[in-house]
């Protein structure tokens, strides 16, 4: 745990956590952890391209294996006036935009979730042009803050919570965090 990172409450129940979800690509429902199951989480690729020194993917352990993990405490707030406080595990963004060597030039991380048809009926419906897409400034990307999530309440990150990885910046409402990151 980085002691860096500390709370002023509690910690939410992990059980409200992992259940009480928004994932809008398996439904609009709180209750998706069920649907969720379905996605394929391995093998997993992780694509770098734009405008980086070199484009590449890498395989989602292959990527945790070169990375400094670290758990962090952070509060999770919603635009629906619902706010948690959970246990992430992962790395921190910088570390990640470092590997991806960004040109001079660059001024934003764009994020791609997956696109999955089959496991993420949410996906089928046509009121967002899928795979959802977020971005940060560069300057976003790398503040101390911004963090790349890999696991909950020390386990790998269920399924319902972006597994494999997903983003998680404190200073964003949720659903800014985009999960399922490829």
């Amino acid at each position: 745990r980085n002691e860096k990172f500390v709370l002023d409450r509690a910690i939410t129940d992990e059980k409200d956590a992992t259940t009480y979800t928004n994932y809008y690509e398996f439904g609009s429902s709180k209750n998706i952890h069920a649907r969720a199951r379905n996605l394929p989480i391995r093998p997993w690729t992780v694509t770098i391209g734009g405008m980086v020194e070199k484009e590449m993917q890498v395989d989602i352990d292959d990527l945790l294996a070169k990375m400094p993990l670290e758990e962090r405490l952070y509060r999770f707030r919603c635009v629906e006036a619902w706010s948690m406080a959970v246990p992430w595990s992962g790395f921190p963004m910088r570390a990640f935009v470092e590997m991806a060597k960004p040109l001079s030039g660059a001024k934003y991380v764009k994020i791609t979730t997956f696109k999955n048809l089959k496991a993420a009926i949410g996906q089928r419906e046509d009121w967002y042009p899928w795979p959802y897409v977020e971005g940060l400034t560069i300057e976003e990307a790398t503040n101390e803050l911004a963090f790349l999530a890999t696991g909950l309440y020390g386990k790998p990150i269920p399924k319902q919570n972006g597994a494999p990885l997903r983003l998680a910046v404190p200073w964003k409402y949720g659903f800014k965090s985009i999960k399922g990151i490829v």
